[in-house]
């Protein structure tokens, strides 16, 4: 299963995640409240996959996810995004995104989702 970094500024989001990710055999490495704190914690945890939450204080998701990709071009990174934010998404995928998640979560679909990208 996959070692998993939360990227997220809401913790009930980052707890909905973390308990169902777990449930499915996932292990959550570490979790960041911004993207600036999630890029230092990609860079010191080496996550199998990243959930990263598009809107952020301090450094937005879109920003970190660049960051991200021009450190690990391989680097598998699931953008999290609520409803009516399709030009970020579709900006997220131009920046190297390798899936989305939509708010709120369908338990079923975050599974299928992660376990998509950890093949």
């Amino acid at each position: 299963m996959a070692r998993i970094l939360l990227i997220d500024d809401s913790k009930t989001s980052r707890k909905i995640l973390r308990s169902i990710l777990e449930e499915n055999g996932h292990e959550i490495i570490g979790e960041a409240v911004n993207g600036e704190e999630g890029v230092s914690k990609f860079m010191e945890l080496n996550p199998d996959i990243t959930t990263m939450d598009i809107t952020m204080p301090v450094m937005d998701g879109l920003e970190a996810l660049k960051k991200i990709m021009s450190i690990d071009k391989k680097a598998k990174v699931v953008m999290v995004t609520a409803a009516g934010q399709k030009t970020k998404l579709v900006d997220a995928i131009k920046y190297g995104a390798a899936e989305f998640l939509a708010k709120p979560f369908e338990s079923e679909q975050i599974v299928d989702i992660i376990n998509k990208v950890a093949q």
